[in-house]
């Protein structure tokens, strides 16, 4: 697995993948937290970093797909999988390898953000007046959301040897697992208790109830077995020959 992990944080680094990933996610939320008038961090009443955390997954839908796009359709189209089987590593150690590579990259993009903790930080009145518990606890649930986009990245990307289809098959369930269940659960068919059921399955719920700076094991244990599930189909794929 670490052959393929060096491998693939090679290939993004000595391209532009890698840091045109890390500068379009820096450029876009610098543009809405402190350019953008509606959305600046400048003129909020109070020092927050809640738009960074608000717009930050629509972002991930396009960015991360387009990260994970070439991981293994590269792979079919250019009839390089089988030299890669060849050597002696497990189906899943190709997988994993890519995936952690990919993960390491959103890591990466959204490392620099905590200098905006930083920045807000020092320009709330008085200095320090954040809720830091939330803060921390939204860039923990924003690592796991990235966790589970990847790992939809990459199933999406075990499915076709045509990078666009799986970037757009990749964006578009990452938008319905973070969105959609949301809306389904809205239907006024859905009473009771079952709307919020439908809720908990998406990505969504998790995402802001991690952002309240509590770490509940129902959203880690949620976000790991969606990581596991879309991963192992992406193994299945593998071993099917795609």
């Amino acid at each position: 697995m670490t052959s393929i992990f060096i491998k693939e944080i090679n290939a993004f680094f000595s391209s532009l993948i890698g840091y045109l990933s890390i500068l379009v996610f820096l450029l876009l939320t610098g543009l809405f937290l402190f350019v953008f008038p509606d959305t600046s961090l400048l003129h909020q009443p109070f020092a927050t970093l809640d738009p960074l955390f608000d717009i930050a997954p629509l972002i991930f839908i396009f960015l991360i797909p387009a990260i994970t796009m070439r991981s293994l359709s590269e792979e079919w189209s250019n009839n390089t999988f089988e030299l890669i089987a060849t050597k002696p590593l497990r189906k899943s150690e190709i997988i994993m390898g890519k995936y952690f590579a990919a993960l390491t990259l959103v890591l990466f993009s959204i490392l620099p953000t905590i200098l905006y903790y930083y920045t807000m930080h020092h320009l709330g009145s008085p200095v320090g007046n954040l809720d830091s518990g939330a803060i921390w606890g939204s860039f923990l649930g924003l690592f796991f959301l990235g966790a589970v986009f990847t790992s939809i990245g990459i199933l999406a990307s075990s499915l076709s040897r045509n990078q666009i289809v799986a970037f757009l098959f990749a964006a578009a369930l990452c938008f319905f697992m973070y969105y959609g269940f949301y809306y389904i659960s809205s239907l006024p068919i859905f009473t009771g208790n079952l709307d919020l059921f439908i809720q908990s399955l998406g990505i969504d719920h998790h995402y802001a109830s991690i952002s309240r700076g509590v770490i509940d094991t129902r959203d880690v244990i949620y976000y790991l077995s969606a990581i596991v599930f879309f991963l192992a189909i992406s193994h299945y794929n593998i071993l099917q020959g795609k």
